[in-house]
């Protein structure tokens, strides 16, 4: 990843104000979060609320990471791992598994880490979105039937920076429709979804889109994330260091208020 569970908001502090941008006026649900609740432990964000911790960190990974020994990383305190199922081809549009997905899942399931995933997109429209997540879904039986539970499978799509990619120009409203379709297959057949995406990206949503489904946001180099509008996952870093994954990962905090 280059660059996502509603929860209730009470008295909110440093969240910003609400968006309003469609036509219909609908607004986003407001950041839930008290950014003086978010402390810093080790290098890690932790939100605690009168001395109770209401988050969860964890790590995401891709066959970049090459192969990890995933008993470190539950020793290192992960409480939940996202592994990348696979892509589409930036170019040519071809689907295709991720490496280490298989590995992956199930080194983390054995080593007592929740399961969730991601499928990296470059759909330039709706069908193929839909064959995405099928693609995505189709492996994730394959990795169940070998004993392992997958919780979310995250819609992912971003730019990249390779000459002739197909899908870096797609309209905001584009960009919505493809991870609507996504989201409906996975939801369809009863998995949790989820959108992963920077603040750039999330704001190509509507707000009403924005409300529709978890949001996985991704934001780095700051002390507390900057967005105004909820979400659940913040992925504070790619650069993070953890014993057990031989190159530098994604991190990630799960906020667990209600």
């Amino acid at each position: 990843m280059a660059a996502a569970a509603c929860v209730a908001a009470g008295a909110l502090v440093g969240c910003g104000s609400d968006a309003s941008t469609d036509a219909s006026s609908v607004q986003d649900d407001p950041c839930p979060y008290n950014w003086n609740d978010l402390i810093w432990d080790g290098g890690r964000p932790v939100y605690r609320v009168n001395d109770q911790v209401l988050s969860r960190w964890g790590v995401d990974v891709s066959e970049h990471q090459l192969e990890v020994d995933w008993s470190a990383v539950a020793e290192a305190g992960a409480t939940f791992a996202f592994v990348r199922i696979g892509n589409r081809g930036a170019t040519k549009g071809s689907l295709g598994v991720d490496e280490y997905f298989f590995q992956n899942a199930k080194g983390a399931h054995e080593a007592g880490i929740p399961v969730h995933t991601y499928f990296f997109s470059q759909s330039v429209n709706e069908e193929e979105a839909r064959e995405e997540a099928a693609y995505a879904l189709a492996q994730v039986h394959k990795v169940e039937a070998e004993g392992v539970s997958v919780g979310i499978v995250a819609y992912d799509h971003e730019s990249v920076e390779i000459d002739g990619a197909r899908a870096n120009n797609i309209s905001a409203e584009q960009f919505a429709a493809n991870a609507r379709a996504f989201c409906e297959v996975i939801e369809q057949n009863g998995y949790a979804p989820m959108i992963y995406g920077n603040q750039q990206d999330l704001l190509r949503l509507t707000p009403a889109e924005r409300k529709e489904y978890p949001l996985w946001l991704a934001e780095y180099g700051i002390d507390e994330p900057t967005v105004s509008f909820n979400f659940a996952i913040w992925q504070y870093t790619n650069q993070g260091e953890v014993p057990g994954i031989p190159t530098n990962a994604d991190l990630n905090v799960w906020f667990e208020i209600a």
